[in-house]
């Protein structure tokens, strides 16, 4: 089992496909911190008390000063290009994920933790420690990619950002059992939860979903909704099994983050681009055959 275990853990992958994830999750993470620029550095004119430091900056007493708040996306979005370009990688994908974790936590440590921002962080710190500029980047612009056939170089990482990807369901799963038990299956604190959360957005004067407060008036329906999110959530291991399966998770998973976003206007960008689930296919087939159409 053992044996099996490592053999699965170090499959052999293509450099391309690495490759692409760097391009494609780096450029969705630096569009990101693009968009969030100013709401990062809008932090700066908050008040000091309302300074809560989890994660990287819990040892932090005072709020960062805006020079250096500053300073700070600045880097991440130069870092960010290289990552994307593949220049200099051994230098720009650890700074680039270690810059978008540390802006993600800070940005979180202001009294509302960002979960929808866990997952990319880990997928870059992965991508960050692996070789994930050995082929289509500007490092490797001339010279071949060090193992041209496929190689465990290239699958441990991918394989660690489908892992990472299965245990962040399986423990929001785990969660919702450890906080509510058997009765969350029952679908009325499911219910409660988007009645509540429409009803504050509502008195905050903030954007209400479309779907909400139509939906908690079906009871009926919220047993099966409870339900289904388990078996999204606790079945995410289904998907290291076999790829049909993981395309079948991964459709239910897309689904049910759909879902949260009809229901409370809650937006996990990262997985409802998709983008979140690429790991979990053969990427390089879709670029190699838009190659062979632009040669024809």
């Amino acid at each position: 089992m053992r044996q099996r275990l490592v053999a699965w853990w170090l499959s052999p992958m293509p450099a391309q496909r690495l490759a692409l994830l760097r391009i494609l999750l780096g450029a969705f993470a630096l569009g990101y911190v693009a968009v969030r620029t100013p709401n990062v550095l809008g932090l700066a004119a908050f008040a000091a008390e309302r300074f809560q430091p989890v994660g990287l900056f819990g040892a932090l007493a005072t709020p960062l000063p805006s020079w250096l708040l500053a300073t700070s996306l600045v880097c991440a979005v130069a870092s960010g290009l290289a990552f994307v370009l593949g220049f200099a990688y051994r230098l720009s994908g650890p700074c680039f994920a270690l810059s978008f974790l540390a802006i993600a936590t800070y940005r979180s440590s202001w009294g509302m933790i960002f979960h929808t921002e866990n997952l990319l962080a880990l997928h870059l710190l992965l991508l960050g420690a692996s070789r994930a500029a050995d082929a289509l980047s500007l490092d490797a612009r001339g010279r071949p990619a060090p193992h041209a056939e496929p190689h465990a170089e290239y699958g441990w990482a991918i394989r660690a950002m489908c892992v990472v990807t299965v245990v962040a369901y399986v423990l929001a799963g785990v969660a919702k059992l450890k906080l509510a038990g058997g009765p969350w299956l029952a679908g009325d604190l499911l219910r409660r939860q988007i009645a509540y959360d429409n009803l504050r957005k509502l008195e905050l004067g903030t954007d209400v979903s479309p779907l909400g407060p139509w939906l908690v008036r079906k009871r009926a329906v919220f047993p099966l909704l409870a339900v289904a999110t388990m078996l999204v959530e606790l079945g995410a291991p289904l998907s290291l099994a076999h790829r049909r399966v993981a395309r079948l998770w991964v459709a239910a998973a897309w689904c049910f983050h759909l879902g949260v976003l009809l229901t409370m206007s809650i937006a996990f960008f990262y997985q409802l681009s998709g983008f979140a689930y690429l790991p979990f296919f053969a990427v390089e087939r879709a670029w190699q055959a838009l190659l062979r159409r632009r040669r024809h």
